[in-house]
């Protein structure tokens, strides 16, 4: 019944919100309708839908409650977090180790919170 789904995220800017999905942490741009949406694909099965905050709908941008959305790596989570940093990308804190994940916090330019992912153990990429 279901097919797929995203996470929104309420933007201040679309186009710098896909610029920073995009050209910043490398994901793809999957559709764009204007300036009311846009899909970014990240890997094979997370859909982020972004939408500028319009009206009084929706949360304002980067509030308390706003969606965290998690990116598995699928590289050494260092490595992508250093590859991070080059590009403008600052953290909240350090890697976070929690047996079998580590874990990298970090926001958008609109202040949503994000986290990278690495799983260690069975099923995990390095």
């Amino acid at each position: 019944m279901i097919k797929s789904g995203n996470a929104t995220i309420f933007v201040n800017d679309l186009d710098r919100a896909v610029r920073f999905y995009t050209e910043t942490l490398g994901l793809s741009l999957q559709f764009r309708a204007g300036d009311h949406w846009a899909q970014i694909q990240a890997g094979t099965t997370l859909v982020i839908g972004l939408h500028p905050k319009e009206g009084g709908w929706g949360p304002a941008p980067g509030t308390p409650g706003s969606i965290q959305i998690g990116l598995e790596v699928d590289e050494p989570l260092s490595s992508v977090v250093e590859t991070l940093r080059g590009r403008g990308v600052a953290f909240d804190g350090p890697i976070v180790e929690d047996d079998p994940v580590r874990l990298a916090f970090f926001r958008d330019p609109d202040g949503n919170s994000l986290y990278l992912a690495e799983y260690e153990g069975e099923g995990a990429t390095s």
